[in-house]
């Protein structure tokens, strides 16, 4: 296997978008993420505009996983790897990434929201890493974690 991890471009979009569809764990298809108001158009002026930021990790020029965050806000939206490369760290090199960035913006924590049932992978990959709950929890069941710069 050939990884490589470099800043999301535009033209990864799409890409993008079929890794979200193919998660092992809450996968969520392009026609629903467009009822969110997440389109291909939405992703590609987020990234030209500097408000989004993201990394991606390609193997054989494909898309394997990626994690976009949010300037302005300071939330990382998502952390998506394919199945077959989960479990070699590639989702916490991806987060690590962009969590940098959205400290560098000057922000002192940054924030996502995540499953908070325990028996989902994310609930305690987050934790291990240093994310912590704020007690808030979204309309979904979702809990906002928070991590603060150490």
């Amino acid at each position: 296997m050939s990884l490589c991890f470099r800043e999301t471009r535009c033209d990864d979009v799409n890409q993008l978008f079929y890794v979200r569809s193919k998660t092992r764990e809450n996968p969520i298809s392009k026609a629903r993420l467009a009822e969110l108001g997440i389109t291909h158009a939405s992703s590609v002026e987020g990234f030209e505009s500097g408000d989004l930021y993201g990394w991606v990790c390609v193997n054989h020029e494909k898309v394997v996983g990626f994690c976009t965050g949010q300037i302005s806000t300071g939330e990382v939206l998502v952390l998506a790897v394919l199945p077959a490369f989960e479990g070699q760290g590639v989702g916490k090199q991806l987060l690590s990434k962009v969590v940098d960035k959205l400290l560098q913006s000057g922000r002192t924590s940054v924030w996502l929201a995540a499953d908070r049932n325990s028996a989902v992978r994310a609930h305690g990959f987050y934790r291990r890493l240093g994310w912590e709950p704020t007690g808030q929890v979204l309309e979904n069941g979702d809990e906002i974690l928070e991590y603060r710069f150490r």
